[in-house]
């Protein structure tokens, strides 16, 4: 799966879980939880939806790598290479 692939099912999963947060003008290594308002809620639905999604696991401890969009994008490439 591409980066950008990756990107989009990342936005897309967000999206899901905020629909009203607005991405726009939010740089891949700006912190989500405080660029679009996210609470520890939002990034554990985050975490299950991405791994319904992707079939990957993502340990709770690893949550802190999905804060920021490229963050999320690193990690996610490198958890379904493995898969």
């Amino acid at each position: 799966m591409t980066d950008q692939e990756l990107r989009q099912i990342f936005i897309e999963e967000l999206m899901s879980i905020a629909p009203d947060i607005d991405l726009a003008g939010v740089p891949d290594t700006a912190d989500l939880r405080d660029a679009v308002d996210l609470d520890s809620m939002d990034i554990m639905n985050l975490l299950i939806a991405l791994h319904q999604r992707l079939g990957v696991e993502i340990p709770e401890a690893d949550a802190i790598q999905l804060t920021t969009l490229g963050g999320a994008v690193a990690y996610l490439a490198e958890r379904t290479a493995a898969t």
